[in-house]
């Protein structure tokens, strides 16, 4: 299935943001936020303060319940998401990009566009029953989470990390 350019794009910030607080955390930085932030190409305000980078690493935990819950405590959690920020979503283009979706205004701190931006992207998964689209990385000491957006969903951990150390882990085995 291929989404929307932009809803996979907040899909991927959503996943690299609640995994950055796996070990070693990698969001602990004002210069990590920003790099994270041109990164995935978010426009609108950028305060690059500590108190953003405070509220964006608060923001990881709930992310984490979103994307890996259930598929109706999802929805939920996406309508409790829009309601208490005001979500209007309208079609928008700025730059180069063509027409989108944003449903907060480009001034709206980073912590919420991130997380309105989320539960937009939900919705496409929910909609198109593919939230099985995200789980947990197999790798059973890790707590990453997985965005499998392969056409055959054969992806299976969260980083090239884990997948080597399962695959060496695995030659070992089979070497015994």
């Amino acid at each position: 299935m291929n989404f929307a350019p932009d809803i996979e794009e907040s899909l991927v910030a959503a996943v690299e943001l609640v995994n950055s607080a796996e070990e070693p955390d990698t969001l602990t930085e004002i210069d990590q936020l920003a790099a994270f932030f041109d990164r995935h190409v978010y426009t609108g305000s950028h305060a690059g303060d500590a108190a953003e980078l405070a509220a964006v690493r608060a923001l990881r935990a709930p992310l984490r319940r979103l994307l890996t819950s259930d598929r109706d405590t999802t929805v939920r959690l996406v309508n409790e998401t829009l309601a208490k920020h005001r979500a209007v979503p309208q079609l928008v283009r700025h730059g180069d990009v063509d027409y989108h979706i944003h449903a907060v205004p480009t001034e709206a701190p980073l912590p919420v566009r991130i997380a309105v931006e989320t539960a937009i992207a939900l919705i496409d998964l929910i909609r198109t029953g593919e939230l099985s689209r995200l789980s947990l990385c197999a790798d059973s000491a890790c707590e990453g989470i997985v965005l499998d957006l392969s056409r055959n969903r054969s992806r299976r951990y969260c980083s090239t990390a884990c997948g080597n150390r399962n695959a060496v882990a695995a030659y070992r085995a089979r070497r015994k």
